[in-house]
This record gives structure tokens, C-alpha cells and sequence, in this order.
């Protein structure tokens, strides 16, 4: 019975996550649409070009000011003399060049019969030889140009260092939960028990009420403050009245958060029925499992840096599943007074009412009333 009832519950935070995520997708997709290429300036263009001038093997980059703006092609049949540089739009070579070409924002086409006789180096962009020749050294430099004229910037790290990042940050925020969860598991079971009970009978009364309690912490913490602030000692108390405030929150969402992962474990891996001892062990277990679910959603999607699409998206599922399973999660913490009030089933609360009054036993010093019999006429013989 308590296996479906995890189910049930997992279902729910399920699809409450899905609504959350495809909520949060098509507002980022919204957003991305909306974004237009900034407008370079020559200032802008200058910060960029900054790191690379501290560089020998840019020297041949010109300032910014002698850049030209768009598209532009040196036809064929003609020579430039020096170097052409050209930022937010493409370089067509089908003359020649007698010096060095330099892109930013735009690639480099050099077509049938161009040439340039010294270096092409497109920054953000890429030289493309349609036929034609470099003399040269041809180079695309990449990333973010803004970083790298900050003074001393470390190189654009690759993606497998960011991945490694990545998946090292998420096994940590794993580790820290699995030990937390622990130490809850042997000093406040009890607490954890309820929790998860408030979360198994009421799920949406849960989510609701984490929602409400969100809505409700900075108010609450603005009100504190203010009747503290009406006295002198109280307003002395205020930044530990802060801190346990935060402190206070952040225990109610982590234990309802360890309930949820008992929940989803529970689901995959089921009740077991057995001493007290098997049943503590078989709910650590449970707690360990569903952590792994938790932070399975942020393992992909640090295994997914290569496909920047793909990470959004899953990034933002593992968003809304951690968001959902918090909130409902302090719901449950707050619905149960931290696991203070725990829920009574009905069927144990029927057979508490029924043996109230069905004792045989006199109470406080009442005589037992005989059981009313019907009264029946007997025959004459």
C-alpha cells in the first residue's frame, strides 16, 4: 500500500515538473528568438580586440578604427595595397590583397582567381579558400574577446574541462545531500517519517502549501525584522534573528526534500514489511536511491555541453523536477510542523473510535449496563 501510495506521489511531482519545464523551454526558446545581434561599435569593437594585441601572434591586427563596417569584396582584377579589415560582415576576395585580411564577426571567402599574399586571420568567423590562395598563415580565433582583454585572463577552457566541471559540481551537491540525509536518517527519523507521510497522503496539498510558504518567507522575514526593530534589545537581535530565520527555512526544504527522495526510491525499489531494524535500513536505502533520480537529470545535462540546445533543455527539466520535489517538499515540512504532526490513517482513527465504546470494562467507576434484549411474548402451553 505504501509502494502505490510513493507511486502516486511520484506521478504527480512528474507531471508537475513536465508543466514546469515546458513552461521554462518555450520561455527561454521566447527569449532567444527575441535576441538580435548587438550593434558593434568601434568602441565595443575595441575593448574586444584588446587581448589580442597582447599577443604576438596577432600582431598583424589592425586597430579598431581601421575597420570597416559590412560586407565588402575586393573585386577581381583589383589590388589593395595594406591590410583590409572588416568587422560584422564578410570578406570576398576575388582580387588580391598585398598584405594581411582580418575579420571579426564575418569569415573570410577568398574565390576563384583571389589571392592574398600575407596572413588571413578571421576572429569569430572562419577563412574559407573557394579557389583562391593565402601566402600566408590562415586562422579562425574563436570566443569571447571581452574576457580576454580583462587583464592577465586565464585561455577559454575546452568543453571536455567544462563537462569534467560540470559532473565534479553535481556529484558534490550528491554527496553533500547523501550525507545530510544521513545524519537526518539516524538523529531525526521520526521527523522524516511524518514528512513523508504528509507528502504520500496529500501530494497537492503539499505542492500547495510549499507554494504558499515560498510566497510567505519574505514577508514573514520583513515582518520579524520590523517587530524586532520596535525595541532596542530587539533590534540588536536582528542579523541572528536573520540567520536563524534562513537557517530555519533551509532545514524545512531539505528535510521535506530527503522525503521526497524516500518517496522515490520507495516507488522503484518497494516496501518492506519486516523487524524495525530491515525497515530503517530499507528506508535509507529508498533516501539514497531517489537522491540518485533527484541528480540524474543534472548528470545529463552536464554530460550534454556539447550540444549547447540539448543541455538547455534538459537543464531546465532538472530545473523544474528539483524545484517541483522542494516545494512540495517544504509543504510537506510545513503541513507537518516539521515533522512534529503526524498523520493518523482512517482506519486507525475508526478503530480508536470503536474502542472507546465498545469496551466491557466499567470506566471511572460507571456499572456495565446489561445489552438490551427484545421482548418477546412466549406462547401458552
Amino acid at each position: 500500500m505504501r509502494t502505490l501510495q510513493a507511486r502516486a506521489a511520484m506521478f504527480n511531482m512528474v507531471g508537475m515538473a513536465l508543466i514546469a519545464a515546458i513552461g521554462l523551454v518555450s520561455r527561454a526558446s521566447a527569449l532567444v528568438a527575441q535576441q538580435r545581434p548587438a550593434h558593434i561599435t568601434v568602441d565595443s569593437l575595441s575593448k574586444a580586440l584588446a587581448g589580442l594585441h597582447e599577443s604576438s601572434d596577432s600582431a598583424s591586427i589592425p586597430a579598431a578604427s581601421a575597420f570597416a563596417f559590412g560586407d565588402s569584396t575586393v573585386a577581381a582584377g583589383r589590388h589593395a595595397s595594406g591590410t583590409v579589415a572588416i568587422a560584422d560582415g564578410a570578406l570576398h576576395v576575388r582580387g588580391t590583397i598585398d598584405g594581411d585580411a582580418v575579420t571579426y564577426n564575418g569569415d573570410i571567402i577568398v574565390h576563384q582567381g583571389g589571392a592574398i599574399r600575407g596572413n588571413a586571420f578571421a576572429v569569430l568567423g572562419k577563412v574559407v579558400l573557394d579557389g583562391g590562395t593565402v601566402a600566408g598563415d590562415s586562422r579562425a580565433i574563436a570566443g569571447d574577446m571581452r574576457r580576454v582583454g580583462a587583464g592577465g585572463a586565464a585561455p577559454n577552457q575546452s568543453r571536455a574541462s567544462i563537462m569534467a566541471h560540470a559532473l565534479a559540481l553535481s556529484a558534490g551537491w550528491l554527496a553533500v545531500l547523501v550525507i545530510v540525509g544521513i545524519g537526518v536518517h539516524i538523529f531525526a527519523s521520526r521527523n522524516l517519517d511524518a514528512v513523508s507521510d504528509a507528502l504520500e497522503r496529500g501530494f497537492g496539498r503539499s505542492f500547495l502549501a510549499g507554494i504558499a510558504t515560498q510566497l510567505a518567507l519574505a514577508p514573514a522575514l520583513a515582518l520579524l525584522c520590523v517587530g524586532l526593530a520596535l525595541t532596542i534589545i530587539g533590534a540588536l537581535l536582528i542579523p541572528f534573528a536573520v540567520v536563524a530565520y534562513i537557517l530555519a527555512a533551509a532545514g524545512l526544504v531539505t528535510l521535506g526534500l530527503l522525503a521526497i527522495a524516500r518517496i522515490a526510491g520507495r516507488s522503484v525499489l518497494g516496501d518492506i514489511d519486516t523487524s524495525d531494524g530491515a525497515r530503517r535500513a530499507a528506508a535509507l536505502r529508498s533516501m539514497v536511491y531517489g537522491l540518485l533520480l533527484l541528480m540524474l537529470p543534472w548528470f545529463i545535462a552536464a554530460g550534454l555541453t556539447w550540444s549547447p540546445s540539448l543541455e538547455l533543455i534538459v537543464r531546465m527539466v532538472a530545473v523544474s523536477i528539483t524545484w517541483v520535489a522542494a516545494t512540495a517538499g517544504l509543504g510537506a515540512a510545513v503541513v507537518s510542523r516539521g515533522g512534529v504532526r503526524r498523520a493518523t490513517t482512517p482506519r486507525a482513527q475508526s478503530s480508536l473510535n470503536t474502542a472507546s465504546w465498545a469496551t466491557p470494562t466499567p470506566v471511572a467507576g460507571v456499572t456495565a449496563a446489561r445489552r438490551p434484549t427484545p421482548y418477546t411474548t412466549a406462547a401458552p402451553k
